[in-house]
Formats: structure tokens, sequence, C-alpha cells
């Protein structure tokens, strides 16, 4: 067993662990850490394990949040279990647009639309989207909080005057039309499905795309978030059995060296993804995306700068 190919795999499901979640798109990082550390495997063992060492990064999101998630718990009353019920349902729809186009486009896009430029400028847009967005949002939340502020001071009150308000980020949240899952409705669900769609092209993100979706829908930053989650179990287990089947067709089979790849990858990707995860959900509640956007807005100047000296 080549303990440096190990390493490798370790390090590839650190990248996918931490950019899966993160709305920074995973396809971008990946693409950068293949030019500097490549694995010794086949071609066709390389574009399988891009896709399922995803599987770690699910089975995170399934231990995390079981709870919410499993209809058939003693612990939850009949209309509790209704709702997790409803909340597959919604799962389940809104995952439907992305399989619909995926499908039948899965080997095109790869063909067509895995350039280093092309991902370079869905990393710029998709940043310049979330600064856009958020900023947007916190004015308009900050204009009712002073509105209301406003019509609520007594009649001797100075006009002059501002009221102390909570930070941008979170009065943005506050007006927010959707607070909690259970306020989640089946249109809303289908139009972050949709959204769903954009993350087919490389370097969106498909975090990020849900979730500036479920921000221009009424999301708060939480719900949008943790729906994005759930999205990607039957999203994330699709493509990866898709691409198990494209592999095995093709006469493929994994020998001991790969198996052991792929199992650390996975393994590690499903450790990080658990730190993530919980990263996340505590930083919106206090801040908003507009850090990611820049973060991609550099990283996508990076990735054209060093491909075009590359050349």
């Amino acid at each position: 067993m080549n303990i440096v190919e190990l390493l490798k795999a370790a390090l590839y499901g650190l990248v996918e662990g931490i950019t899966e979640w993160l709305p920074v798109s995973s396809t971008g990082h990946m693409l950068l850490l293949s030019q500097f550390v490549t694995l010794d495997v086949t071609k066709d063992f390389w574009d399988m394990f891009l896709v399922v060492i995803q599987l770690g990064a699910i089975l995170a999101v399934c231990v995390m949040f079981f709870g919410a998630l499993n209809p058939f718990s003693r612990a939850k009353s009949t209309q509790e279990r209704k709702g997790t019920w409803r909340l597959w349902g919604q799962i389940i729809v809104a995952c439907l647009p992305a399989a619909l186009v995926g499908i039948p486009l899965d080997d095109w896009m790869e063909d067509h639309l895995g350039s280093p430029f092309v991902i370079a400028a869905a990393l710029v847009a998709y940043g310049i989207a979330f600064i856009v967005i958020e900023t947007s949002r916190e004015h308009k939340a900050e204009r009712i909080a002073i509105e209301r502020s406003f019509k609520a001071r007594p009649q001797h009150f100075k006009p002059n005057s501002q009221p102390v308000a909570p930070s941008k980020a979170a009065l943005a949240d506050v007006d927010a039309r959707v607070q909690s899952m259970g306020e989640l409705g089946w249109g809303t669900a289908i139009g972050i499905g949709i959204f769903q769609v954009l993350s087919m092209v490389p370097g969106t993100s498909r975090s990020g795309s849900t979730i500036i979706g479920g921000l221009l829908l009424g999301c708060s930053r939480t719900v949008a978030a943790e729906f994005t989650f759930y999205l990607a179990i039957p999203v994330m287990v699709g493509a990866s059995g898709l691409r198990l089947v494209k592999f095995f067709l093709k006469g493929n089979a994994f020998t001991s060296a790969e198996l052991a790849i792929l199992g650390v990858g996975c393994l590690v990707a499903f450790v990080v993804s658990i730190l993530v995860i919980r990263f996340l959900m505590g930083f919106i509640k206090k801040h908003d995306f507009k850090p990611f956007g820049w973060y991609r807005i550099v990283l996508g100047v990076a990735v054209v700068a060093y491909f075009l000296i590359a050349r």
C-alpha cells in the first residue's frame, strides 16, 4: 500500500469536506488542487473519485440531521412525523429539476463546461451575486427597522436621533418570510430546486446556487443553508451512483489500492464535513455570506491568472 497516495486521498477528502458545504465551489478547489497534487490512478478512476468522494460528505449530513430527517422517530408526535414526510416530499420534488437536466446533459457539461475559465467566470459571477443580494437584503431590512422605530416613537422624540439597531446581517434575517423549515412552502422548495440546476455549471457551487435561491425566495440564511444540506442527499447519492455505474460499465473494477484511496478520501470528507457544517450553521446566525462572495472573486481571479501563466 502506497502511503503517499493515501495521504493525497486524505488531502482531497479535506478539501471536499470544506468546500462542499461552504458556497465556494468544490469543483474550483478540486481543479486547483489537481494541478499540484495528482493521484497515481487511471483516468476512469479519477473521474469517478471526484464525484463519489462526496458520499463521505453526505454521510455527515445524514448523521448530523438524522433526528430532523427521520420520519419514524418514536420521539416525534404524529403531527411531527407528518411534517418530516412533508419535508422529504419537498426534498424529492426540489431535486427533480436537477435530475431532469443533469442526467441527460452530464457528459456534455463535463466535456464543454469544464474549462478553468468557465469555472473562474462562475466563481466570480456568483461571488458578485452573493455580495449584491446580501447588501440588498440588509439595506431593505435596515429601512424597515428604521421605519418601525420611527412610528413607535412618542411625539416629543427628536426625528434626527437614530435608533440602536442590531447588526445588518442579523437584521436581514429578522424580516425573512421563511424563518424555519416548517414554514417552507412547496413553491419555495421547487424554486430552490430550479436554482439548483444552475450548479450543473462547474464552478457555480451546488450549495452556492441553492443558498442564493433560498435568499431570493425569502428564506433566512439558516433555512437556506439547512435545506441546501438536505437537497444534497438525493442529488449527490444519485450523481455518485451514476458515476459508479459508468465506471463499471466501462469494464473497470476496483483494485485493493483504489478501494483504500476511495475509502480514505470519503472518511476524511465525512469527518471534516461535520466540523464545517457546524461552523457554517453557527457563522450565519451572526454574519452574512459576503465574505464567501469576496473569497470566490479572489479565487476566480487566481484561477485565471494561474492558467494564463501556466500556458
